[in-house]
C-alpha cells in the first residue's frame, strides 16, 4: 500500500514556564512596551474575573463564566488582530474584548441578566456572546465569507473550546472555509475540560490542531500559557488569511483553574492536585518572570499595577450596580418587527405585574 499524504502538526512556546526565551522573540515581543501593555491588560483581566466571581456569590451578578488561566490566549488574540477584524468569541473572552475595546461594565452588564450589555462598546462588526456550543464558527465563516466577496482585505476569527470541536459546527464552519479558502481564523483553547469532561474521553486525537486536517487546512498547537507564541502564531494565521491563502486552526494549549461557571463545582470531578500543578505553569506568572529578567517589571510596578486595576474593576462595577433596570417589557421590543398578538397581551401583563409599577 502506498501513502498518498501525510501530515505534521507544530508545536510553538517562546517562554518556558520559568519566563525564559526558548528560542529567538518576534519583533512585537522585543517592544518593551507592547509586552507591558499585554502584561497589563491580563492583569486587569484577572482582577475583574476575581471580582466578578465575588459578585456573583454575592447575589449581584447572575451565573458568570470565568476565564481564570485563560489571560494569555485570549489577550493574545486580541493584540494580533486588526480593528477591522471581525470576532465571534464564546462566552469567556473577556481579554480579547477587553483589547478591543469592550467594556468591563459591558460584560457585567451582560451577566447580570440585562441584554444591553450584548450591545457593547467596541468594534460594531464584533459579534455578541454565543453561549451555545460552537455554533460562532459558522458565524464567523460567514463574516469572513463575506469579507472576501466584497474583496475586503479583512479577516474573522472565532473562539472555540476543546468541547466545542466535537459539534458539528465547528467541523461545517472549517469544511466551508477550507473549501471556499476564507480569510477567518479557528482558535480552539484547550483548557483540558469541557465542563466535567476531560480531553482524555473527549477525543482520541493526539492533538485538536490535526482536526484541521479533514477541512483540507493548516493547525498548530501552541502553548497557551505563553502570550507570545500565541499572539505570534495568530499574526501568522492572520497574515495567510488577509493574503488570500485562507483558514488556519490554532490550538492554545491552557488549563482551567476555575469552575466552568459560577454554577459548577469542579472540585466534584477534577483532582485537587492537578488544578495545583497547572497553576504552576499559568500565564501571568510566567510573562511577570520575563518582564521581571529584563529590568521592565519590579515589585512596586506590580503594587501599582494591582492598584490601580483594582481602582479600574470598582469604577466599573459601581457604573453597572448603578445602571436602572430596564422595564419588563424590554424583552418583547427587539424580537419581531411586529409584535404578534399572543405576545402582546404577555408584554401587558408583564408590565402590569412589574413589582416597580403594579401589584407583585
Amino acid at each position: 500500500m502506498k501513502s498518498i499524504a501525510e501530515f505534521q502538526i507544530g508545536y510553538s512556546q517562546y517562554l518556558d514556564p520559568e519566563g525564559k526565551a526558548v528560542q529567538d522573540l518576534p519583533d512585537f515581543a522585543r517592544d518593551q512596551e507592547e509586552m507591558l501593555s499585554m502584561y497589563r491588560l491580563m492583569t486587569l483581566t484577572r482582577s475583574f474575573d476575581a471580582k466578578a466571581v465575588n459578585l456573583q456569590r454575592t447575589g449581584k451578578l447572575g451565573t458568570y463564566a470565568s476565564c481564570l488561566g485563560h489571560e494569555a490566549a485570549h489577550v493574545g488574540i486580541g493584540a494580533a488582530m486588526r480593528e477591522e477584524d471581525s470576532f465571534a468569541p464564546m462566552y469567556r473572552e473577556y481579554g480579547t474584548q477587553f483589547w478591543r475595546g469592550v467594556k468591563m461594565s459591558d460584560v457585567l452588564l451582560y451577566w447580570g441578566g440585562d441584554e444591553r450589555g450584548n450591545d457593547f462598546a467596541g468594534p460594531p462588526h464584533d459579534f455578541p456572546w454565543c453561549v451555545p456550543i460552537a455554533t460562532q464558527c459558522l458565524h464567523a465563516a460567514g463574516a469572513a465569507l463575506a469579507f472576501k466577496l466584497r474583496g475586503e482585505k479583512r479577516c474573522a476569527v472565532t473562539v472555540v473550546g476543546d468541547g466545542g470541536t466535537s459539534e458539528g459546527h465547528f467541523y461545517e464552519a472549517m469544511n466551508v472555509a477550507g473549501v471556499r479558502k476564507l480569510p477567518v481564523v479557528f482558535v480552539v483553547v484547550n483548557n483540558k475540560w469541557a465542563i466535567s469532561v476531560p480531553l482524555s474521553i473527549q477525543t482520541a486525537t493526539e492533538t485538536l490542531a490535526q482536526k484541521a486536517i479533514a477541512a483540507g487546512i493548516p493547525g498548530i498547537q501552541v502553548d497557551g500559557n505563553d502570550i507570545v507564541a500565541v499572539r505570534q502564531a495568530m499574526e501568522a494565521a492572520l497574515t495567510r488569511a488577509r493574503d488570500g491563502d485562507g483558514p488556519t486552526l490554532v490550538e492554545a494549549v491552557t488549563y482551567r483553574l476555575s469552575d466552568h461557571t459560577t454554577a459548577d463545582d469542579a472540585s466534584r470531578y477534577r483532582k485537587k492536585e492537578e488544578v495545583e500543578q497547572a497553576r504552576l505553569l499559568e500565564p501571568l506568572i510566567r510573562l511577570r518572570r520575563y518582564l521581571t529578567e529584563t529590568g521592565a517589571w519590579d515589585e512596586a510596578r506590580e503594587e501599582e499595577l494591582l492598584a490601580d486595576c483594582q481602582r479600574q474593576v470598582d469604577e466599573a462595577v459601581e457604573a453597572y450596580l448603578n445602571t436602572p433596570v430596564q422595564e419588563a417589557g424590554a424583552m418583547f421590543d427587539f424580537m419581531f418587527a411586529t409584535l404578534p398578538e399572543a405576545m402582546v397581551e404577555q408584554r401587558e401583563n408583564a408590565l402590569r405585574y412589574e413589582p416597580e409599577t403594579g401589584e407583585h
